[in-house]
């Protein structure tokens, strides 16, 4: 891992690459949020880089710039441990955060609600060096937690706005065993202010369950946050606020979705969170064959919400790849052809109809021969970095079962449910032998399992976004089971 101090030696260090780089820019003070944050771009790309530098120009006048946590050593630790490629550390002269420096001020209607009534200046520092930063680093992917979401909101405006070449992925908030969300401020918290900070988390789950349940008035899901405040006298509530998750618009009502956040002082410690009300998201993630498909349809019938497959627009990207007598692995002019085509989903009913232009595909799509194109199509970074974007914005608004290789691990890591659904390769072999037989085509069993078995190899070794279980995942093995019987075991799961 190198250390790089001077923009002169990132400048250097970034010239030499040519592979993908994930960044994840950070004030140190490391710890499982960041983390997380980290091991993601390290999972997405060839290489990682993590930018650790406490920005002055950031911090109001009474904040605390000069007693936020400086853990260098034990942050490239951290680093270390989690295969970080780079971290860039330079100094605030070398970084020119002095005064008199040109500043990024980001739409005032997005800087002065939430904290930005009590932090005056704070988020022009933060676009000021975020926009610094990611022209040095160049990266094609920078990774944002979800728990600073007006920042996140921010930095996504102005990325879009300034044309900057990089893609923002938001990540989920992790949270210590109470739910308090990880921060570096968390270490000023006694073990009895830590118990009382917990609760911010706790209102905020009643509220989202009250949502959940069919409220969407904003002045309803504000007051059961601060009634249950109440009961923890401790914490001095700064502000509660239901806000659109992207404008930061004021809420009356929840359309589809709103963010609700909150600040809130524990003794002097100064804490954020929020929970993002939508529709549910259930992710149903598990290898080829394992009956996914025919599995998310019906529970998306049960639950009233969208059943989206994903699996059909890879196949869909292969069918397009055999049409036009690309090659498998001339990834440019495989992603000129999809730059070219509108690929659409248009749900109907419990299922998926596939378009590409004005050519309905939804059956062609599933021929043996559009099936042994899948996988390598589906390894080629730039297709699944389009159709990951393609099916994160069917997902904004919630209500939807998503099912393929990655759905919890990539595409929506945030889900509210995630299932990992598997079955040995003898019995999925069984079942595609079956279902092909009945479609009027002749292959041998043996040469199924061997294809399965081959899939699997290649699905959980590529480089981007490797099929597995993530780690917050259910794991439903189907061998035994029908497929009513494997239905009502997500839906318990849904229920709880």
């Amino acid at each position: 891992m190198l250390l790089l101090k001077s923009i002169a030696e990132l400048q250097a260090y970034r010239q030499q690459l040519n592979d993908t780089v994930g960044f994840v820019p950070t004030m140190g003070g490391l710890h499982a949020g960041h983390r997380s944050l980290i091991d993601r771009a390290r999972r997405e790309n060839s290489r990682a880089i993590v930018s650790i530098f406490v920005n002055p120009l950031q911090f109001g006048p009474s904040e605390d710039f000069a007693k936020y946590p400086r853990t260098f050593d034990r942050d490239r630790q951290l680093c270390e441990e989690a295969g970080v490629d780079a971290i860039f550390a330079p100094t605030a002269d070398r970084m020119g955060t002095i005064d008199g420096t040109t500043l990024v001020v980001p739409p005032p209607e997005m800087t002065s609600v939430l904290c930005g009534r009590t932090r005056t200046g704070h988020f022009q520092g933060v676009a000021t060096i975020v926009t610094k930063l990611l022209n040095l680093v160049r990266p094609d992917l920078a990774y944002f937690g979800r728990k600073d979401a007006q920042q996140l909101a921010i930095v996504r405006r102005f990325v879009a706005d300034l044309n900057i070449p990089v893609e923002i992925v938001p990540c989920p908030i992790v949270r210590e065993a109470s739910g308090l969300a990880y921060s570096s401020r968390n270490q000023y918290l006694s073990p009895q202010a830590k118990a009382d900070a917990a609760a911010l988390y706790r209102s905020l789950q009643q509220a989202e369950a009250a949502f959940w349940q069919g409220d969407r008035h904003s002045q309803h899901l504000i007051d059961i946050v601060r009634t249950e405040l109440k009961v923890v006298p401790q914490i001095e509530l700064e502000y509660v606020e239901l806000v659109h998750p992207e404008t930061l618009t004021p809420l009356q009502t929840v359309e589809e979705r709103g963010l609700l956040a909150i600040a809130a002082r524990v003794g002097s410690t100064r804490l954020i969170d929020n929970v993002l009300l939508r529709q549910p998201i259930v992710a149903i993630d598990g290898p080829a064959g394992v009956g996914k498909s025919t599995v998310a349809r019906q529970v998306a019938q049960h639950l009233g919400v969208v059943y989206l497959d994903t699996g059909a627009m890879y196949r869909a990207i292969a069918w397009q790849v055999l049409q036009l007598g690309l090659a498998v692995d001339d990834e440019a002019a495989i992603r000129g052809a999809i730059d070219r085509s509108d690929l659409r989903l248009e749900p109907d009913g419990g299922s998926c109809r596939v378009w590409i232009d004005d050519r309905e595909i939804t059956d062609e799509i599933r021929t043996p021969e559009v099936t042994a194109k899948v996988s390598a199509v589906s390894a080629l970074g730039s297709v699944r970095r389009f159709l990951v974007r393609r099916q994160q914005e069917y997902g904004r608004t919630g209500g939807l079962v998503a099912e393929g290789r990655d759905i919890g691990t990539h595409v929506f890591p945030n889900a509210d449910v995630k299932i990992f659904l598997t079955a040995s390769v003898s019995e999925r072999a069984r079942r595609r032998h079956k279902e092909l037989l009945d479609r009027g085509y002749s292959i041998t069993l043996e040469e199924l399992e061997k294809t399965i078995a081959e899939r699997d190899r290649k699905d959980s070794t590529r480089a981007i976004a490797p099929l597995k279980k993530a780690e917050d995942a259910v794991e439903i093995c189907t061998d035994e089971l029908t497929v009513s019987e494997a239905i009502e075991g997500i839906l318990e799961h849904c229920r709880g």
